[in-house]
């Protein structure tokens, strides 16, 4: 497949202008951080240090996976209600379709996402709000970390072995290794760009879909009992407890919706994670008429057409309702 994408190089130069005139930029990653997420971050943390800046990186819901501790640098990011975040005049938002998509660090306090600090954007979803003073959103790239690697290149950043390796981990978390059908010719001229580079996929490869702690097992036992079906929509619930009885992290069940997707029969599935408001839903769709963004922005949500996330807020009958109407979007039509 090929991509028809191209980076616009005067909103990358845009970008740098303007995060050159911050004092201190903080850069908060998404909440449930994934691999692009946080390699985004590591990666324009790295390079605008070589500009001189001032670089703070914060994962906004305070915790790291341990399948991303291996990225270079995410030893010395701030872990958000841990850590105190600093004073900055600069935000530069990476992998964010939404303001409301940095979590705690949005709700505590959503007068930070106002516009009255400067918003650099960059990012690759389709419902991308574009809030920023500069944006940069290309929905045709299989990630953000593919886009960065082409602002990089306009930016003349040296890119070292850790810019590279970030940057690798980033595309091959969203695109599942390469698998996904957003990886693109281009996708893959990247990655090889990066492997010349310096980076190593082994390592991206073990931490993100080879190894695992007995924790993740026992949480997917968990969750592979309690799979339903609301037409053919594929389904399963955690809740608190569950993480708690296995000593999981919420990172460790990311995974299983693209497994549930493949389940013959379904046209969709869905991770139900129980919170204190309802129930934080993660989306996925392997037919190509089944747009889970679409789907999920009914509620509020958004995403990319095969993978979207939305939050329902509310008790059983709301979930129920959710479910119900997911399960009439997605119905397969019948010949008559």
């Amino acid at each position: 497949m090929t991509s028809g994408w191209r980076l616009d190089a005067q909103a990358a130069h845009d970008a740098l202008n303007q995060l050159k005139a911050a004092t201190r930029i903080l850069m908060p990653t998404h909440q449930n951080v994934d691999a692009d997420s946080l390699s985004s971050v590591l990666a324009l943390t790295i390079a605008l240090r070589q500009h001189g800046l001032e670089v703070v990186p914060i994962i906004s819901d305070g915790s790291l996976p341990h399948a991303l501790e291996f990225l270079p640098g995410a030893s010395e990011v701030l872990l958000y209600t841990r850590d105190e975040a600093p004073e900055y005049d600069m935000l530069c938002l990476a992998d964010c379709s939404d303001r409301t998509r940095l979590g705690k660090f949005y709700k505590d306090d959503p007068s930070r996402l106002d516009g009255r600090v400067p918003i650099v954007n960059i990012d690759h979803h389709i419902t991308n709000g574009r809030f920023g003073v500069v944006n940069i959103v290309e929905p045709s790239a299989a990630s953000a970390t593919e886009i960065i690697a082409d602002v990089l290149a306009v930016w003349g950043t040296v890119l070292t072995r850790e810019i590279a390796q970030c940057l690798l981990a980033g595309i091959y978390g969203d695109t599942l290794g390469l698998r996904t059908e957003s990886t693109t010719s281009r996708t893959m001229r990247t990655a090889a760009d990066l492997v010349d580079a310096g980076a190593n996929p082994v390592p991206i490869v073990d931490a993100l879909f080879r190894l695992k702690p007995k924790s993740s097992v026992c949480l997917w036992r968990k969750a592979l009992e309690g799979v339903q079906w609301t037409g053919e929509l594929i389904w399963t619930e955690l809740t608190e407890e569950t993480f708690a009885e296995c000593g999981a992290q919420p990172s460790e069940a990311e995974g299983m919706v693209n497994f549930l997707a493949g389940t013959e029969g379904s046209r969709a599935a869905a991770i139900l994670f129980a919170n204190d408001h309802g129930w934080r839903i993660s989306m996925r769709s392997l037919p190509v008429d089944v747009d889970v963004a679409a789907i999920t922005a009914e509620f509020g949500g958004g995403g990319h057409p095969r993978a979207a996330g939305v939050q329902i807020e509310g008790g059983e009958a709301e979930k129920q309702h959710f479910l119900s109407r997911v399960a009439e979007l997605i119905a397969e039509p019948r010949v008559k």
